[in-house]
């Protein structure tokens, strides 16, 4: 059972071919868990409203790509809650 207080990931680009594909974690842990896998900034630390740019890395520390994350911080967000797009 899923409880409304989750934290969800989705992808947000519609089908289809693209150049850049976006990703959004939407909810209360939303920011630390794109702190967990990001190397740049520690984006817990920025202020909302705020674009990034890092990588990505797997557990091994390999890069899987470059990004972009941009974070929106309760109550500021579209939805209400903590908010990361990955580009």
């Amino acid at each position: 059972m899923h409880n409304l207080s989750d934290t969800i990931v989705a992808l947000s680009t519609p089908q289809g071919e693209g150049a850049i594909g976006v990703i959004r974690l939407s909810g209360e842990n939303a920011i630390s868990i794109c702190d967990t896998v990001f190397w740049g900034k520690k984006l817990i630390n920025q202020p909302t409203h705020t674009a990034h740019f890092g990588t990505i890395k797997n557990e091994d520390g390999a890069i899987i790509d470059e990004v972009l994350i941009t974070i929106f911080k309760n109550p500021k967000s579209y939805t209400g809650e903590n908010v990361c797009e990955v580009s």
